[in-house]
């Protein structure tokens, strides 16, 4: 295969991992809304999801295909998650579920929202769009921080209404992101922000 079509082609595969990763990882913003039905129903739901993808990661492994999820799964999965366990939808659903045992509903929301929409919007936009790579924010782009930044001041504000706590939100989201934390950014993240916004409510 002659190198440029062999480029397009990883380059197609890198935009429909990423896509499919962060188009789950939006799912996440749903999680408010339910718990404003049932909080303790979104608890449950949470942690079974947890203990749900958990043993099919393991049957995955093992060499057991789970029809439609270990084609998501693989579909999803970067290539430092090739023979491994994948760990973003676990670490992405604790890290919801901290938020919702740790903080009152506002921030707690607005920690969610800022899992969901600042990580998906900086990954996305970091890595289809960034240019500008400083060496001391270990890979990542400017452009996606600034995403990352815009989405949780927006998503915190819509929530709390207080812009100082939405800026100190976005602030400490985007430091977060910016970390080369892999996938143990989804926990990191919603701390940081749900802290942030609950000590100016």
């Amino acid at each position: 295969m002659n190198t440029p079509r062999l480029l397009a082609l990883q380059s197609f595969q890198e935009i429909k991992t990423e896509t499919t990763r962060k188009g789950l990882h939006l799912l996440i913003a749903l999680v408010p809304g339910i718990a404003s039905i049932s909080f303790p129903a979104v608890k449950i739901m949470l942690l079974a999801g947890i203990l749900l993808y958990t043993w099919l990661e393991i049957l995955r492994l093992s060499g057991i295909q789970v029809p439609l999820v270990s084609a998501v799964t693989k579909i999803a999965s970067r290539p430092r998650d090739e023979g491994r366990f994948v760990m973003g939808p676990v670490t992405l659903a604790f890290g919801a579920l901290l938020a919702l045992i740790l903080f009152p509903f506002p921030a707690a929301s607005a920690a969610i929202y800022a899992l969901a929409f600042g990580d998906s919007f900086a990954s996305l936009v970091g890595r289809f769009f960034g240019r500008i790579r400083p060496a001391f924010m270990f890979g990542k782009s400017l452009e996606g921080s600034a995403a990352c930044f815009i989405a949780v001041l927006t998503a915190a504000f819509q929530v709390s209404g207080s812009l100082p706590a939405s800026f100190t939100a976005a602030a400490a989201a985007t430091l977060v992101e910016a970390l080369p934390l892999q996938d143990y950014d989804n926990l990191a993240l919603p701390l940081a922000a749900g802290f942030a916004v609950q000590a100016f409510l």
